[in-house]
């Protein structure tokens, strides 16, 4: 409001960031399989630095589209290489078991070192802060640290690598993933859909605390807490998948990200944000064991590349419809925009999740006793 956004430019940054994302997402996890994990991940983090370096510098729809490319460019580079290199690493240690757990753990710290970000403003705001840039000019600070941290991870050994030569074999990858592998296609969808859906409510979740009138001083709190909630799911993501298993797991998730979409659409309250705790923990439950179903069916040497077809259709998702459900905000309501991004989940992802169900029953089947 600041600077003169809206509730539409607010979800056009975020889609333009999500397009800049999918440019290169592809192309990213291809050169993480080709060239190295940690090369990639080291020009992701420079890329971040410079995003957040940009939205404490400039001012205005067109500086943050600056900073949103910028940070878009970083993250396409990171995403899909992060979890490679995880499950990569683990392989060679013959450790795959675990990836869960550490996957679990990753989210975790991120969510928490995200809660912490959201402690520390709202202390800042307490404290007389005058300018909402100055968080961001923190923000920078903190990012840059990734970057040594990138430097000095250790790539592992895969015990299957990407060839070069073939101009045609990243088409050949997507076409693999998304078509020819029925199994894989399905989970990458799937993980998609809940990617999208929790993406865009944690967009709404903001304009829902406006809402509902909590004052904006409880943002960060809210923000801290939800973000703890995240964290307290992804920690528990291994023995819940362990006790529940791959059928199990897709209906709960299918089932609280649903309902979430449903409560919070229909009732537009102070009290009902107690109901984005339990949203904000099948979140955390989603994240990494769809990841991990994912890594199971994957070889290493396009791994990368696999889960950067995932994070695409995300962002494609969110481009697509992120613009038109801030929008509905503006125009008609809230409520309307939530449940609308809630049927869109419940009619696609219960397709998806049917499908693999049979599919999973249909290969046990065929498996010999």
């Amino acid at each position: 409001e600041e600077n003169g956004l809206n509730n539409f430019d607010l979800f056009a940054l975020h889609a333009i960031y999500s397009v800049a994302i999918a440019l290169l997402e592809i192309p990213s996890g291809y050169a993480a399989d080709l060239w190295g994990r940690k090369n990639t991940l080291v020009l992701g983090t420079v890329f971040g630095f410079v995003g957040f370096v940009s939205y404490s510098a400039f001012h205005g729809f067109l500086g943050f589209l600056a900073a949103e490319i910028f940070l878009g460019i970083g993250q396409s580079f990171i995403s899909g290489a992060d979890s490679a290199m995880l499950y990569d690493t683990l392989s060679d240690q013959k450790k795959e078991h675990k990836y869960l757990t550490y996957e679990g753990r990753i989210s975790a710290a991120g969510n928490f070192a995200e809660s912490f970000g959201g402690l520390t403003v709202f202390i800042l705001i307490l404290a007389g802060m005058k300018s909402y840039r100055f968080p961001y000019i923190l923000q920078s600070v903190a990012t840059f640290v990734a970057i040594p941290a990138a430097l000095m991870l250790t790539e592992p050994m895969r015990h299957k690598k990407l060839l070069p030569g073939d101009p045609f074999s990243i088409l050949k990858i997507v076409n693999y993933s998304l078509f020819k592998n029925i199994k894989l296609s399905l989970s990458i969808l799937f993980s998609a859909i809940i990617g999208f859906s929790t993406l865009t409510m944690a967009w709404f979740a903001q304009i829902y605390f406006y809402k509902t009138d909590i004052h904006a001083r409880l943002y960060p709190v809210l923000w801290t807490l939800l973000n703890l909630t995240v964290g307290v799911g992804s920690v528990m993501a291994f023995r819940l998948e362990k006790k529940i298993g791959f059928t199990g797991s897709l209906i709960i998730i299918l089932t609280g990200i649903v309902s979430g979409y449903a409560f919070n659409g229909l009732l537009i309250a102070p009290f009902a944000i107690a109901y984005f705790f339990v949203f904000y923990l099948f979140r955390g439950y989603a994240t990494p064991t769809l990841k991990y179903y994912i890594n199971l069916i994957t070889t290493s040497d396009i791994r990368a590349t696999v889960l950067s077809v995932r994070s695409l259709i995300i962002r494609l998702l969110f481009a697509a419809f992120g613009p038109l459900l801030g929008w509905m905000t503006d125009h008609y309501s809230l409520r309307a925009a939530i449940l609308s991004g809630g049927i869109f989940v419940f009619f696609t992802g219960g397709i998806i999740t049917l499908f693999l169900m049979r599919l999973n029953r249909e290969q046990r089947l065929e498996e010999p006793e």
